[in-house]
């Protein structure tokens, strides 16, 4: 997997051939923070099915504060760790090991609440809407940006104060970039 821009620019990082597993395309990480240039540098990061962490570590190379990877199969976060040591993101970014539909059930971490969300859950599972609502459930900043990508053709309602900014398409995935406002 290779960094697309900012500070980790052009670095190659391996990753475990993992069924299943699927980082986000390069031309679509391009076209995704080249949406995301305004709003990246600063946010604190949640990036929900982490996977090979392709989008919350792009986040960071572009200057994000912080991130949270949260990854169920301990073997894969383990690799995302030894990615993060390599960049020396290590102080900026936390890997937790647990499902992603129980750690939003608990609810969040600490006060603070996330910016900018990455979610990217396994195909055909139907955990796109279920997540989006309980992102709604104070895990979310007023004016927070939601990255959702799922099975292309997947029907679901997202969260009433969220507004579909931008969309693209790569092979038999959708992302949807929502921009959250509460009034």
């Amino acid at each position: 997997m290779r960094i697309i821009g900012g500070e980790y620019r052009r670095r190659l990082l391996p990753i475990l051939d993992s069924p299943g597993l699927r980082p986000t395309p390069d031309r679509v990480r391009e076209t995704l923070f080249n949406w995301l240039a305004p709003v990246t540098p600063g946010a604190r990061v949640l990036d929900l099915f982490a996977g090979t962490g392709a989008l919350g570590l792009e986040a960071l190379s572009r200057g994000a504060a912080e991130a949270l990877f949260i990854e169920r199969e301990s073997q894969i976060a383990q690799s995302l760790k030894a990615n993060l040591d390599t960049l020396g993101a290590t102080p900026r970014a936390r890997v937790k090991v647990a499902d992603a539909q129980a750690f939003l059930a608990a609810g969040p971490p600490d006060e603070a609440r996330f910016s900018l969300v990455f979610l990217d859950p396994p195909f055909h599972q139907g955990l796109v809407e279920p997540c989006c609502a309980r992102l709604e459930q104070e895990w979310l900043t007023a004016e927070a940006w939601v990255y959702v990508e799922s099975e292309t053709g997947l029907q679901w309602q997202a969260p009433l104060n969220w507004t579909l900014h931008r969309e693209v398409r790569a092979g038999d995935s959708t992302g949807r970039l929502y921009h959250r406002r509460l009034s």
